[in-house]
């Protein structure tokens, strides 16, 4: 059975850099990594169904934050049983965004810690209900909310297929979900978390020896 490590942090914070170190590193010592990213835009119509709704189609489903939960939710309900597959096929099972991410928005976006109502809601439907598969290690990709937001700027400037969409539009909400991150890691939230520093140079060797292997 392989590792499911997590890779958790606002949009701009360089989770896709570090995935990207992480399997390399992880490669050159001769083990097997499978990788995902979510929400799975091009492969669930839920996915689809919050694509839309970000940019302000279905309504007043985009408002709802209990409703696009849930579609988040169903993403990875969808998912479940290919990531319990790459798990006893491969090493490392790297994800980009997990459950960690429907709880930080949900909650930021209701102005809520991570004790709140709706992050314990999440867990109880995705974890409890849903019984997705359980990280070994969640990693926080943390720099600062501004940082982030410069980065996912000149990003949807300079490359065509990436632009922000109306939560990552938004900088107060991005701030609000550092914060709702932060708690979460600081309370080990589902499982154990490391935080890096985005802002820094990660030393790879070190993470993977130190965490993802460990």
């Amino acid at each position: 059975m392989g590792r499911l490590i997590v890779i958790e942090g606002l949009d701009g914070a360089g989770k896709r850099t570090l995935a990207r170190g992480i399997t390399a590193e992880l490669t050159a010592r001769g083990c097997s990594v499978a990788s995902a990213a979510f929400p799975r835009y091009t492969e669930d119509v839920h996915a689809e169904l919050v694509a839309e709704a970000l940019r302000g189609e279905h309504g007043d489903l985009g408002s709802s934050v209990h409703g696009m939960a849930v579609l988040y939710a169903l993403d990875r309900r969808g998912a479940a049983d290919a990531l319990r597959a790459d798990l006893d096929a491969h090493d490392v099972v790297l994800l980009d965004r997990y459950v960690a991410s429907n709880a930080a928005y949900a909650a930021a976006r209701l102005h809520q810690h991570a004790d709140g109502e709706v992050v314990s809601w999440i867990r109880d439907l995705e974890i409890t209900r849903f019984g997705l598969p359980e990280p070994d290690l969640q990693i926080l990709l943390r720099v600062p909310a501004e940082v982030a937001t410069g980065r996912a700027e000149h990003r949807e400037r300079t490359e065509s297929d990436r632009r922000r969409d109306r939560f990552e539009s938004d900088t107060p909400l991005q701030q609000r979900c550092a914060e709702v991150y932060a708690e979460l890691a600081d309370a080990d939230w589902w499982t154990p978390w490391v935080v890096v520093d985005g802002a820094t140079e990660v030393d790879f060797s070190v993470l993977v020896d130190k965490h993802v292997l460990a």
